[in-house]
């Protein structure tokens, strides 16, 4: 099977297409910035936007739609829009016209709202309420994957991401993903980045001065609880949206099975570094959802394999190999 993979330099993307060519699969990347990473026979790599994907679906049987673009800045709206909107449905026409049996769209729990969910477990059925325009982004971007599914032959799947990490990059405090939510310096600096002056200097006020994790907390003190779903795990789901012949036409929540609650974490997290957990309680709800998967495991037969004990475990060898190299 040849097989596009959008966003393939990713963090997702790349490890699709490492497992598309471990299986035998033919594998075309399209990605603004190309990776350089295989030249493995069965591999071809077009730098291009979303909007240009014509030339690098050409022959393929399935489309793994993982190029997008995620910001919180109110400054990108507009290229959010044109990537994840506008570049969703030039991916689409794209595969129809290739001749695509089966389009893998990677959707968002950001399309519900997380952080203040009507009923949970949220599952598929959820109201779709998102409170980021990142998830208004998606939410149209899945309108358009059913309008194909509807109005066309070709095979559609919905996946809606849950939280993704690299485990080898939970205790970065460079990580972009892992850093703010974790270490409270770098918090800081995504707060003042994101123009949230009132949070920065709260978090100012409590810096201990010295190299910390942070326990976010919701103004009443309720610690941060949320799916951290393994790379490896969302590609396997990705796989089986791919090949299962129940998938197709459906809607799937893809991540971990249990949240994580964040007071467990950070402690866990602590044992390792050595570094203090500063709480504090920031304003709002607060981030504290379970997402049910019940529906990808019970139709597809989804068996997460990288619980968070078994990421952390990981995590603490990346991080005692940087201390061993003075990192």
């Amino acid at each position: 099977m040849k097989v596009l993979v959008t966003g393939s330099s990713g963090r997702i993307g790349q490890v699709a297409v490492e497992a598309l060519l471990a299986r035998g699969d033919q594998v075309s990347g399209l990605d603004r910035v190309p990776s350089g990473r295989w030249t493995a026979r069965g591999y071809s790599e077009h730098a291009a936007a979303l909007q240009d994907a014509a030339t690098a679906a050409r022959g393929v049987d399935a489309v793994l739609h993982l190029g997008a673009f995620m910001s919180w800045n109110e400054n990108d709206r507009e290229k959010m829009f044109r990537s994840n909107v506008n570049g969703t449905r030039a991916v689409l026409e794209a595969a129809l016209e290739a001749g695509a049996k089966r389009f893998v769209f990677a959707s968002s729990g950001e399309v519900y709202p997380e952080n203040a969910p009507l009923s949970e477990p949220i599952t598929e059925d959820h109201p779709l309420k998102p409170n980021s325009f990142y998830g208004l982004t998606k939410v149209l971007g899945e309108e358009l994957v059913r309008f194909f599914q509807r109005s066309t032959s070709m095979e559609t799947v919905i996946l809606r991401f849950a939280h993704t990490q690299n485990a080898d990059e939970l205790l970065d405090k460079n990580s972009p993903f892992s850093g703010p939510r974790f270490f409270f310096a770098a918090r800081i600096r995504q707060q003042i980045s994101l123009g949230n002056l009132e949070i920065a200097n709260l978090l100012k006020r409590r810096d201990p001065g010295r190299p910390a994790h942070i326990l976010a907390r919701s103004q009443t003190g309720r610690p941060y609880r949320m799916h951290i779903t393994d790379t490896r795990d969302i590609v396997s789901g990705l796989l089986l949206a791919l090949d299962h012949p129940l998938a197709a036409g459906g809607t799937f929540n893809l991540g971990s099975t249990d949240p994580v609650r964040f007071d467990s974490l950070l402690a866990a997290m602590s044992g390792i570094t050595k570094l203090p957990v500063v709480a504090v309680d920031l304003p709002g709800p607060g981030v504290s959802y379970a997402t049910s998967n019940a529906r990808i495991r019970n139709m597809l037969g989804y068996a997460p394999e990288w619980t968070i004990e078994r990421m952390l475990a990981e995590a603490e060898t990346a991080w005692n190999s940087k201390v061993g190299h003075g990192g």
